[in-house]
């Protein structure tokens, strides 16, 4: 089987148990990636983005109450796969993560170099020589001095320990690498040096990217395809250079308002409510009780309508098409009828 690093989720499923009832995390998420592009996954705390990385490579807790689906990895089904055949062949090798907060992924009391050579060792079977040689290579395509080599993670600044968390990720040399917020806590500086450097690799190595954030304008720096998810579901894929501009889902469009803007655009806007609980999501559209624009429709669950420039959305008013589905947000009154401020459900 050719690495090209494509990737395919089709259905995929995560739930929790919990006392409440199972936690529907991931719940039928569908996504294409292609080699040397990226995903950005976008969405509010909570929505799922960080069990959507663990869904991907099986990093499951033991509190799986379902996971199921299809994980399509350059043509290949890796859902069939046993668990050591997995983590042989796939984890580390092909797909690998880079974990939110990275001085909890850093054992505080092995140097730094012998962190970011492990996985070479577990899975190339280099030689000592050859792994020095690799530690070195990644340190430079991600522009850590070779002094650091041999630092504890907690002589090392935050920046530079999240870039020996990135090369830990990219030693082996996987062509899809999981971000799941790379640059929350750093500051701007920081986030626009690491960006570049995983621009370069990703034009440079073809290295494909999923990254996980809640950070819109980090993201417009990466992305080539956005996926919005909402309460584990995806509610709006497509490219980058169309999204930002224009997000169609009511949810999208007032992520996007959120978000300042250095030219054009009114005041800031804020979403109302709060996410629902994922023990006990609004029957049909998820973001129903929270959409100024729902009606009576909404209460069934729509599909993921697919526009004519290529992008889909969760949505009914996009059940006639894309200008339909703008016009309406653009004239509420016109198109639909608002439905009552019933609350969200409490949060889980």
């Amino acid at each position: 089987m050719a690495e090209n690093g494509r990737l395919r989720l089709k259905d995929l499923y995560l739930h929790y148990r919990s006392q409440k009832g199972p936690v529907q995390a991931v719940d039928g998420v569908s996504l294409h990636l292609e080699r040397g592009r990226a995903v950005a996954v976008l969405g509010e705390s909570g929505c799922g983005k960080s069990s959507l990385a663990r869904a991907i490579l099986r990093l499951l807790p033991r509190n799986v109450e379902y996971f199921g689906g299809e994980v399509w990895l350059d043509g290949r089904n890796v859902m069939e796969l046993s668990e050591e055949k997995f983590r042989r062949e796939v984890r580390w090798v092909r797909i690998a993560l880079v974990a939110q907060a990275a001085m909890n992924a850093l054992n505080p009391v092995v140097r730094v170099g012998k962190q970011v050579a492990e996985a070479l060792r577990v899975h190339r079977q280099m030689t000592g020589k050859q792994v020095r040689r690799r530690v070195r290579d990644v340190f430079r395509q991600l522009e850590v001095p070779e002094d650091f080599i041999d630092s504890y993670p907690f002589e090392l600044s935050g920046g530079m320990r999240q870039r020996a968390v990135i090369a830990m990720a990219l030693a082996a040399g996987p062509r899809i690498v999981i971000l799941d917020e790379p640059t929350s806590a750093l500051d701007l500086l920081t986030q626009a040096n690491i960006m570049n450097a995983l621009k370069r690799i990703k034009e440079e190595q073809g290295t494909s990217f999923i990254f996980i954030t809640h950070d819109v304008g980090t993201s417009s720096e990466l992305a080539d395809e956005v996926a919005v998810m909402y309460a584990g579901q995806v509610v709006e894929v497509g490219r980058a250079d169309r999204f930002f501009p224009d997000p169609l889902h009511p949810y999208s469009r007032k992520l996007m308002a959120s978000v300042p803007r250095l030219h054009g655009g009114g005041g800031l806007e804020f979403i109302p409510g709060q996410p629902p609980s994922l023990v006990d999501p609004p029957e049909g559209c998820r973001f129903m009780p929270r959409c100024q624009f729902s009606f009576e429709k909404c209460r069934e669950a729509p599909p993921l309508f697919h526009t004519d420039d290529g992008r889909g959305v969760r949505c009914w008013l996009y059940e006639q098409g894309c200008e339909a589905g703008l016009a309406a947000q653009r004239e509420p009154t016109a198109a639909v009828e608002p439905m009552d401020d019933t609350p969200p459900p409490e949060d889980a």
